[in-house]
């Protein structure tokens, strides 16, 4: 398996809120990443992302290989919760920091197997037999309007709503986690990103790029690819490839 991350202030923010961290562990027969986009100000939402991955980072260590769906869906969730009471403790210590929270993407690939811990308007995608499939939907107001008929995706895209989440880690004293659980193969490939990349690039567009590049030269060409359309967020994106699972 392989891992590949990047990040990029984009051409228009005066700092970078996103951060992404990712590794393996047992032996690389687990393989696991996170990506957070933060918000609140500059130094909030810096601090809320930064904080909640690596809440992720020092409690991957722990992940259980042999554990059952359930038990693995609990660790998981349980990360996650982690974070937000780590990032929301904090704000309250700090009223400068009032308001901050951040997305969270919580991606661990074990025996040919994918789960995918979820909060916010990033995104998780699969790509599958040259097919790719949005993994995760979206926490935000525009999601909720293209659930009820009042938007098409691609109107979604570019409505000037399209920032307002309604999840984030750190917000609340609790927050609500979606789990997915997917198979993921030989050959297929996870793209997780923040809106600053999904924003300014289709499903299908990064399947196509996904044909042209490989990994690190992938993710340096989609961050490209959304500065030279706008650049106006910071930039993240993380390639986990199934090239020869372990079991």
């Amino acid at each position: 398996m392989e891992l590949y991350t990047r990040t990029d202030i984009g051409l228009v923010r005066s700092s970078n809120q996103d951060s992404v961290d990712g590794g393996f562990l047992h032996d690389g027969k687990v393989m696991w990443a996170v990506l957070c986009d933060g918000m609140g100000g500059v130094n909030g939402g810096s601090i809320a992302s930064s904080t909640a991955a690596e809440i992720a980072r020092e409690n991957m260590s722990f992940f259980d290989i042999h554990a059952s769906e359930a038990q693995s869906e609990n660790f998981l969730c349980e990360v996650v919760a982690k974070a937000n009471s780590a990032v929301y403790n904090r704000q309250k210590r700090d009223i400068s920091l009032h308001g901050m929270g951040t997305t969270m993407e919580l991606v661990v690939v074990c025996r040919r197997w994918a789960m995918v811990a979820h909060v916010g308007d990033s995104r998780v995608y699969c790509i599958h037999r040259n097919r790719i499939r949005q993994i995760t939907e979206d926490h935000s107001v525009v999601q909720e309007m293209v659930n009820r008929g009042e938007l098409t995706p691609q109107q979604a895209r570019v409505h000037p709503n399209r920032n307002y989440i309604t999840r984030a880690v750190g917000v609340s004293p609790s927050v609500r986690t979606d789990y997915i659980e997917f198979p993921f193969e030989s050959n297929d490939i996870i793209i997780v990103c923040s809106d600053g990349l999904s924003n300014y690039i289709s499903g299908e567009s990064i399947l196509s790029y996904s044909r042209l590049y490989e990994g690190d030269e992938l993710t340096k060409a989609l961050v490209e690819k959304a500065k030279n359309h706008g650049g106006a967020d910071n930039i993240s994106v993380a390639v986990l490839y199934a090239n020869n699972i372990r079991e």
